[in-house]
C-alpha cells in the first residue's frame, strides 16, 4: 500500500464493506454501517459547534438534482473542452455551443436538493460563513444561499472574448434556437457537469457572435486550461481566512483551484472535513473523511447543529 492509498484514521467507510448472501448478515451489516455514519456525523457536529465553517462544494452535491458527476462511480469517460481548443478550432466551438445550450436547458430545469437547502439553513443560523462552489449550475443561489463564490463561473452568463461585453444567457439562448432549430429537440442527450453534452451533426450549426463588436462569445465558465479569475480566487481565499473550519462536500479536489484552498486551510490549521463518495486529493489533509452521500450527510449535520 502506498502513502497515497492509506485511509485516514477518522475515515468512515460507509460503502466499503463487501456484501454477503446471508439476509441476517446483510441486515446486521447495514445496521453497523448506519451506526458508523451516525457516529461520524455526531463527531463532526461536536467539532463544528460554536464555529463558522467555509464550505467548498463540487459536482457530487448536484447529482441529487439530476446533474451527473464527472468522476463519480459509473461516470462515462469524456474529454472536456479546453480553452485553447475552444478558441482555436471552429468545429470544436460549434460542438461546444450546441452541447452547452442543451446542457444549460437541463440545468435550468434542475432544482436545488436537500444538500443545497441544508447549507442555506446553516448559513442563516450563522454556522457557515459562505459557500465556495466548483459547480456552474447556479443551484446554491437558487436555493437561497447569500454568500456564494462561483469558483468556475456560471452558465447563466456569457462574455465576449474580444470586447469584454457580458450578456445574460437567456438572450443568447433565444438566438441559438432561432438560428439552430435542431436545438429544440433535446431528447436522449447526455449532459455533463459543465453543461456540455453529446450532440450529433453540427456542420451547419450557427455560433452566436457578440452583438456589440462581432467577436467570439464564450459562456462565463472556467474551461480546462483556463485560470480562475484572480478576483474570484481572492474572494474564495478570503472566505477561508474568515472561517474556523472547512467542509469539502462532493468534490474529488482533482483540479488545482480546489486543492489550493484546502491547502490554505491546512496551513491555517483549520479542521478539514471531507464528505464524498470515493477518494479525494484532500483525504490526507482531512481530520474527518465521511465516505457517504453528500446531500443526506449535510442534512444530518444541519439537524445536529440546529436541532
Amino acid at each position: 500500500m502506498t502513502a497515497d492509498s492509506v485511509v485516514p484514521r477518522d475515515t468512515v467507510l460507509v460503502d466499503a464493506l463487501e456484501p454477503t448472501d446471508a439476509p441476517d448478515a446483510d441486515a446486521a451489516l447495514a445496521s453497523a454501517v448506519a451506526l458508523d455514519s451516525e457516529r461520524a456525523v455526531d463527531a463532526v457536529a461536536t467539532l463544528l459547534r460554536g464555529k463558522r465553517a467555509a464550505v467548498l462544494t463540487g459536482a457530487g452535491l448536484s447529482t441529487d438534482s439530476g446533474i451527473p458527476d464527472y468522476r463519480g462511480e459509473g461516470a462515462p469517460k469524456r474529454t472536456p473542452m479546453t480553452f485553447q481548443t475552444f478558441v482555436a478550432d471552429e468545429r470544436s466551438r460549434k460542438r461546444y455551443w450546441a452541447g452547452s445550450h442543451l446542457g444549460w436547458s437541463v440545468f435550468r430545469r434542475a432544482e436545488p436538493n436537500l444538500g443545497h437547502r441544508s447549507l442555506v439553513q446553516l448559513e442563516s443560523a450563522g454556522a457557515i460563513a459562505g459557500v465556495i462552489t466548483q459547480n456552474v449550475d447556479g443551484l446554491h443561489t437558487r436555493a437561497g444561499s447569500r454568500h456564494v463564490v462561483e469558483l468556475h463561473g456560471s452558465l447563466d452568463r456569457v462574455i465576449c472574448l474580444d470586447c469584454g461585453q457580458a450578456f445574460g444567457r437567456d438572450s443568447i439562448a433565444a438566438r441559438l434556437e432561432a438560428d439552430n432549430p435542431v436545438l429544440r429537440d433535446s431528447d436522449s442527450i447526455r449532459i455533463a457537469p459543465d453543461g456540455d453534452a453529446d450532440v450529433g451533426n453540427i456542420d451547419d450549426f450557427v455560433v452566436p457572435a457578440c452583438t456589440v463588436c462581432g467577436g467570439m462569445l464564450k459562456p462565463r465558465v472556467v474551461f480546462f486550461g483556463e485560470l480562475v479569475p484572480t478576483e474570484t480566487f481572492l474572494e474564495a481565499s478570503a472566505l477561508i481566512q474568515a472561517a474556523d473550519a472547512l467542509i469539502v462536500a462532493g468534490s474529488s479536489l482533482a483540479v488545482n483551484s480546489g486543492i489550493r484552498l484546502v491547502e490554505q486551510a491546512r496551513r491555517r490549521k483549520l479542521p478539514i472535513i471531507v464528505i464524498n463518495r470515493g477518494a479525494t486529493k484532500g483525504d490526507g489533509r482531512a481530520l474527518h473523511k465521511l465516505e457517504a452521500g453528500t446531500s443526506e450527510t449535510l442534512a444530518a449535520l444541519a439537524d445536529r447543529l440546529l436541532g
